[in-house]
């Protein structure tokens, strides 16, 4: 089957990091674009940051740049997003998916979506 399994999510106080890692089963990452998505309590699924199948480009929203990293290691048929400088807000349910065509900040746009990991931010 294909499959997206998230992990690496937990609890972390302000300021610190996190790495998440997004693994691949029954498909190779290599020619996908690779999204990563969060949900909070209430809300809707967020886009957060992306990375290409081409030359590894990458794209971030706003709220995250310059805190968090995308990249991929497509030996390990694996992408992982970084998290650095954390804050309360940074907390949801994260949720990485493939995109078969360029990075899209569209939900419909993604194939395979993984099950998520949380990730609380707290003091």
């Amino acid at each position: 089957q294909l499959q997206l399994v998230e992990s690496g999510g937990g609890l972390v106080q302000p300021g610190g990091s996190l790495r998440l890692s997004c693994a691949a089963s029954g498909f190779t990452l290599d020619y996908y674009a690779i999204g990563w998505f969060r949900q909070a309590p209430g809300k809707g699924r967020e886009g957060v940051s992306c990375i290409s199948s081409s030359r590894n480009s990458t794209n971030y929203a706003d709220s995250v740049n310059g805190r968090f990293t995308i990249s991929r290691d497509n030996a390990k048929n694996t992408v992982y997003l970084q998290m650095n400088s954390l804050k309360p807000e940074d907390t949801a349910v994260y949720y990485c998916a493939a995109d078969p065509g360029p990075c899209s900040d569209y939900e419909s746009d993604y194939n395979y979506w993984g099950q998520g990991t949380q990730v609380t931010v707290s003091s």
